[in-house]
């Protein structure tokens, strides 16, 4: 082997003790994620046999939701820099204190969620109707939205706490108490669907009559009240395993200074994980423009893309931990040796997940109860995502990279900024202003994501990102 492919080999493949870390981490998140998105295109599958109103009032809604779960996220992962780096340095002290902040954020994203989804729900949902609907169509999927959302509202407070001690897990390296968690959550809501869904239809010797939408979102309340308990009940009963948790609430005090460092880092993932949630709503505002056809196979496209994703999003995760720990361990060599092996991982593996979703990206949409137009224009959009995918993968891979070393400013313009004055006004303005196909427009905004990888490699390559927070 030449000396410049020996040199290839040894930036982007690790050893066995560096991919057996890996596993050790990514394995559980991959199963949980796995179990959730199989979940979630399970009841859009069950939704979607009630009526194709049905499924997209329910993806109306869930995008909206989409929104708050990512302030929640972006919330948690400005402090999560901060745990990661204390959990690298093995200071339990500052562990906890980055527990309780992630309350006081959950708490304020809480009671600031609750505040508008029920002041202002109607406009909301009104802006992702087709103004070809006809109006009793409208009015009926409004009606479906309205059930849905106010039931699913009951389950942003377990969603948020059960968040709170998953991510803190996840940063201390402990990946596999939030995969029981998650996945006992998953199981339960999975039979319950069932049952709520199509009531006697589905279980005749069960007292259930059919709940249609409301009893989705039952069953998604009831599957968060229960990951919130058994994460809660284990991680305080097993203390000698889990001694962050220790103590976390004898008081609410956090050091000053470290609450100034925590905004100042986190303010700007958190303000990047809500703009660039709410523009992927307005993204799908964008397409549903030109029918509710296109809703629904955006709906679709999404749903079973983020199964096929699991390995790229656990990768983020696995990127934040590793990266993070060794930063806060003053190991800076380390980090550099594992970084192009993280980004070369994750780019392969979304390569061979991409392959298996372009083979079926014809046969999946099959399964769902809407029309030939939604499913064929769904299995076009899946095949589209199927070919971008290690783009995607090279994207994210440097957003959690940026993350990891505190670059949260540089995050920010990166994501999100990117998202709001690039990939946004080039849909509005093709879907509302021009003739191009739906299709064409969905595969040029995927693309688009070719420039934001340029711009990252020049940035991972440059060492930016090299930044040991708790030193300060």
């Amino acid at each position: 082997m030449s000396g410049k492919l020996l040199k290839i080999k040894n930036t982007l493949v690790g050893d066995r003790a560096f991919y057996n870390r890996i596993i050790a981490i990514l394995i559980p998140i991959v199963i949980q994620n796995t179990f959730t998105n199989a979940v979630s295109l399970v009841d859009n599958v069950m939704v979607g046999r009630i009526g194709e109103l049905e499924m997209s009032a329910v993806a109306i809604v869930n995008q909206l939701l989409f929104v708050f779960n990512l302030c929640i996220f972006g919330g948690l992962s400005g402090i999560g820099i901060f745990t990661a780096q204390f959990a690298g340095a093995k200071d339990t002290t500052g562990v906890r204190r980055t527990i309780r902040a992630k309350n006081y954020i959950s708490l304020a994203m809480l009671i600031i969620g609750l505040i508008i989804f029920i002041a202002v729900p109607v406009p909301l949902l009104k802006l992702y109707i087709a103004e070809d609907t006809s109006p009793a169509d409208a009015e009926l999927m409004l009606t479906h939205a309205l059930d849905y959302l106010y039931i699913m509202l009951i389950g942003l407070a377990p969603f948020a706490i059960s968040q709170v001690y998953g991510s803190t897990l996840r940063e201390e390296g402990e990946t596999k108490l939030p995969m029981i968690g998650g996945v006992a959550a998953i199981i339960v809501n999975l039979v319950l669907n069932y049952i709520l869904i199509f009531g006697y239809e589905g279980l005749s010797f069960l007292p259930f009559a059919p709940m249609g939408v409301a009893g989705a979102a039952i069953a998604t309340v009831i599957s968060r009240f229960i990951e919130m308990l058994l994460l809660i009940v284990i991680t305080h009963s097993r203390k000698k395993k889990y001694p962050f948790f220790i103590g976390v609430y004898r008081t609410a005090k956090i050091p000053l200074s470290l609450c100034k460092d925590m905004l100042i880092k986190g303010s700007p993932l958190l303000f990047n994980e809500f703009l660039w949630s709410f523009g992927m709503a307005v993204l799908l505002q964008c397409y549903s423009v030109r029918g509710l056809e296109c809703v629904a196979a955006a709906n679709i496209s999404s749903t079973v893309l983020n199964l096929f994703n699991v390995v790229c999003f656990s990768m983020g995760s696995a990127i934040a931990i590793i990266l993070g720990q060794h930063l806060g361990a003053d190991e800076v060599e380390e980090a550099k040796n594992a970084v192009w092996k993280l980004f070369a991982l994750s780019v392969a593996s979304c390569l061979v997940m991409g392959t298996a979703l372009a083979l079926c990206s014809g046969i999946i949409p099959q399964f769902y109860e809407a029309s030939e137009t939604t499913r064929e224009l769904a299995s076009s959009m899946l095949f589209i995502v199927a070919c971008t995918m290690p783009i995607f993968a090279f994207a994210h891979a440097v957003y959690f990279t940026l993350r990891s070393g505190g670059k949260t400013l540089l995050t920010f313009i990166f994501d999100c900024g990117f998202t709001w004055g690039v990939t946004i006004p080039f849909a509005f303005i093709t879907a509302h202003f021009t003739g191009m196909p739906i299709l064409t427009i969905y595969l040029c905004v995927q693309l688009l994501d070719l420039t934001k990888c340029i711009v990252g490699y020049v940035l991972i390559k440059k060492g930016i990102w090299i930044n040991r927070l708790i030193s300060e």
